[in-house]
């Protein structure tokens, strides 16, 4: 049985942002990346939320990725921009480059921009959400060089990436529709959280390399899951795509559009540096409004969506970024759920770069029960 803690989430940013800091990030960076975690932890994205900073503190100290690293422009044409991230903060640089996008579709009507060598970018919906909030459609297509973790369907070795998608489509009278996922079964932060203590995963989420399905996150860790970081590399199984061919297609596209395009690199036979690829296409609907009706068809159709009939054992009808809507504002309200072991190596972390944060400036409260992964 594994304790779950209920934090305060700006107590929390706040210990991040200081991390971040004492690791050499930018103010900015460190504010940027503090923030997007502890989000991404409230809206029920554990897996890369919170859970994440001790790895990218090991990976800042290892030089896998760097703090203060500009976004580099590469190439410009049209409503096109190429950017090289420099093995930076992924969630800032990724940040800047949706704004670039923005810029040229406000423009131009249509901007895409190529992201290459960023790190970790995080939960892919939050640049659809800045890209919606903003009026602007978006599509977002990410590979992870350097991180063969998944076997597509009919394989049971590792070829690709998790590989996520996005789109995010403005609703101007009501909530964005936010689509996010990524194209394993789950994510790799999910097998993470699971193996940290976390909620357990789904029975066909690995295959080991016998070629049958688990649920156990060893397959994916190896031995690593002993130590401080733990190492998806290390495992001899792999991740499962979702979706059989289908979602095996997603993640090969994935790779190819946010890997070989951009100049990231796809996870083919040669070993890669750590790095995401992110293609990414914003579009004004505004141009496309001849007959303006857009707005209202976005909203109607939405409602539409939301007043069918549910399903057996369904409360009701969710559209893509709902959940993270209700769980975020539940999580405001009642704290933050941190699994008790993620929270210790978070305050290690901070221990050993002596910011003297305790457990007690952190919990609220703690559950009344004890909850198991």
């Amino acid at each position: 049985m594994t304790e779950t803690l209920l934090v305060d989430p700006q107590a929390l940013t706040s210990l991040i942002d200081e991390v971040l800091r004492a690791d050499g990030c930018s103010v900015d960076e460190a504010d940027c990346v503090a923030v997007h975690l502890v989000d991404a932890s409230l809206r029920g994205h554990d897996s890369h939320g919170v859970i994440r900073l001790p790895r990218y503190h090991s990976w800042l100290g290892s030089g896998r990725i760097k703090a203060r690293q500009p976004l580099s422009p590469i190439a410009s044409f049209g409503a096109a921009r190429q950017f090289d991230g420099g093995s930076g903060m992924g969630q800032w640089l990724a940040r800047e480059a949706t704004s670039e996008g923005i810029a040229l579709a406000r423009e131009q009507g249509i901007g895409v921009v190529a992201l290459r060598r960023a790190g970790h970018i995080g939960r892919v919906g939050a640049f659809a959400e800045q890209a919606a909030e903003a009026g602007y459609i978006s599509l977002f297509f990410v590979n992870v060089g350097g991180s063969r973790l998944v076997a597509p369907f009919g394989s049971a070795q590792r070829v690709g990436s998790t590989a996520p998608v996005a789109i995010g489509v403005p609703n101007p009278e009501g909530d964005d529709f936010i689509l996010d996922f990524a194209t394993s079964k789950v994510a790799e932060g999910k097998a993470l959280v699971a193996a940290r203590g976390g909620k357990r995963l789904p029975g066909d989420a690995l295959m080991g390399a016998d070629g049958r399905l688990t649920d156990d996150p060893e397959v994916l860790y190896g031995p690593s899951l002993k130590e401080g970081t733990p190492d998806p590399q290390a495992g001899p199984g792999a991740l499962t795509a979702f979706g059989d061919h289908k979602g095996s297609g997603l993640m090969l596209a994935c790779e190819l559009l946010g890997g070989a395009l951009t100049g990231n690199g796809t996870n083919g036979r040669s070993d890669r540096a750590f790095g995401n690829g992110m293609l990414a296409i914003f579009l004004d609907p505004a141009r496309f409004n001849d007959l303006g009706g857009f707005g209202g068809e976005v909203a109607h159709y939405i409602d539409f969506v939301r007043s069918s009939s549910p399903a057996q054992g369904v409360e009701d009808v969710l559209i893509p970024g709902d959940k993270e809507r209700r769980t975020r504002a539940e999580r405001l309200r009642t704290g933050l759920p941190v699994p008790s072991p993620v929270l210790s190596a978070i305050l290690k972390v901070a221990s050993d770069l002596d910011l003297g944060w305790r457990e007690e400036q952190l919990r609220r409260s703690v559950l009344s029960r004890a909850e198991s992964g």
